[in-house]
């Protein structure tokens, strides 16, 4: 006899157990995705199982179509050639006779050049009459004054974009010997372009000290880190997202030393990150925690949990929500100098003691008390940027800085050498910090490398 049919006591326990054994069963199958996605080397570049109903790919119809991306003519007195394109003698079609209309169509094409620039340099030298010194010419376009064994070089162009190629777009020297080669016709080896990388670094030294100057000043900084590679070794490789400019840094620890050798531990201004606890020996900062961060916590949180358990996150949520609307609507009043700083000093102590009322009580849940504790301690500093509207809510900015290197280390994996480690911080400092300044990294790196480079930071944006 079915025991169960006749106790409605035990049919309901029957029931909730044949429930949480469901629970158990696709949390567990959950962890497991997780924990072999994580072991995966292409696990960063996974994005589950694609949609049932994607878009369609393309520029949509209608009204959002858009603007058409359509390369402009070059201006006339930058086209190097005309080539004729003539009617042929007979139709192909039928092979009569093929009468030519009077104008004609017109199409323009930018293109690699077919064979490099080989240049020689017919360097004069003398004799000063008055303190008997040796002078010798130099031409704006040498890239060293080097004579002898070491008199063929490749040129600034050549050198500039091999530091692009590996730096940005992530190549390794032996793709970009390949690539010049077969593209430009430059013969240069995997070594040598080592060996130009490392040059470039050091005449960027200057230029990388003069941005983590400007990163020390600056009245908002937004820090990350992420995991690198030391010959063979696990380093760490950091950034921190300046007013004008970008400093990169590796370091053996992943803690706030490798930043507090940067700005020092005064630091005055605003830091936004992640939330790292050791980010909290900055004492003098206002602190700004990363609500992106919290917002995809309390996501998690609530497709984890179950019944009352998902109150807690969701309400998280939209009082982070809440806050940001307030922000996004008075930001162009506070822009035009139009709202009262006492409204906003105002709108942060209720949004912190809101956060300290909802975190207050305990929660029987342990991921959730765990969260509301995290929560309760930093409350002040998930609403800075109701209290300074130019403070970025989410440490983004970091976040996008290190794409770049996190792509390139997927290739390469890391540096062999200490040296390695200082250009790569060097040249992807000035990289993205050109970017950030709207100026041509290749422009500047190629006028560093013949000498002639100008100002990075307080000189005129270029594009």
């Amino acid at each position: 006899m079915d025991r169960s049919a006749s106790c409605p006591g035990c049919a309901q326990f029957q029931f909730e157990n044949d429930r949480l054994k469901e629970r158990v069963a696709e949390l567990e199958k959950r962890l497991d995705e997780t924990s072999r996605a994580g072991k995966r080397q292409a696990g960063a570049f996974s994005k589950g199982e694609p949609k049932a109903e994607p878009k369609k790919p393309g520029r949509k119809a209608g009204d959002q179509h858009g603007t058409h991306a359509h390369r402009p003519p070059p201006e006339p007195e930058t086209i190097d050639e005309t080539l004729e394109a003539p009617l042929p003698e007979d139709c192909p079609h039928c092979g009569g006779h093929v009468r030519e209309d009077d104008d004609i169509d017109e199409q323009f094409q930018t293109d690699l050049p077919d064979k490099p620039v080989r240049r020689k340099f017919r360097i004069h030298k003398g004799t000063c009459e008055k303190c008997r010194r040796r002078v010798r010419g130099r031409h704006p376009l040498q890239t060293s004054d080097a004579v002898g064994a070491a008199a063929s070089q490749i040129g600034p162009n050549a050198q500039a974009a091999i530091v692009i190629l590996n730096k940005k777009s992530g190549m390794s020297y032996g793709k970009i010997a390949d690539f010049l080669g077969e593209a430009a016709g430059v013969d240069v080896t995997p070594s040598a372009c080592t060996r130009t990388v490392l040059r470039v670094a050091d005449k960027l030294e200057p230029v990388y000290q003069e941005i983590k100057l400007s990163v020390k000043q600056s009245e908002i900084i937004t820090p990350d880190e992420t995991g690198w590679r030391l010959g063979g070794r696990p380093v760490w490789l950091h950034v921190a997202v300046g007013d004008e400019a970008t400093c990169y840094f590796i370091d053996r620890k992943r803690s706030a030393d490798a930043l507090e050798k940067i700005i020092g531990l005064d630091f005055s201004g605003s830091l936004v990150h992640d939330g790292f606890s050791s980010y909290d020996r900055f004492e003098d900062a206002r602190h700004q925690g990363c609500v992106d961060h919290v917002l995809r916590r309390a996501q998690a949180l609530e497709e984890t949990l179950s019944g009352r358990d998902k109150l807690f996150p969701r309400q998280v949520a939209d009082l982070l929500r809440e806050a940001l609307e307030l922000r996004d609507g008075c930001l162009p009043d506070w822009q035009a100098g139009r709202f009262d700083q006492a409204v906003l000093e105002e709108a942060h102590e209720d949004f912190v003691a809101r956060m300290l009322e909802l975190t207050a009580r305990p929660r029987s849940n342990p991921l959730n008390e765990t969260f509301a504790g995290h929560l309760r301690k930093y409350a002040p500093n998930w609403f800075l940027f109701t209290l300074q509207p130019e403070t970025p809510a989410t440490n983004h900015r970091a976040e996008q800085a290190l794409r770049t290197p996190i792509v390139n280390r997927k290739v390469f994996g890391g540096n062999r050498t200490p040296a390695g480690c200082d250009a790569q911080q060097t040249v992807s400092s000035v990289i993205q910090t050109c970017a950030q300044q709207t100026r041509s990294p290749f422009a500047f790196l190629r006028d560093t490398i013949v000498g002639l480079a100008s100002k990075l930071l307080g000189a005129p944006a270029t594009t």
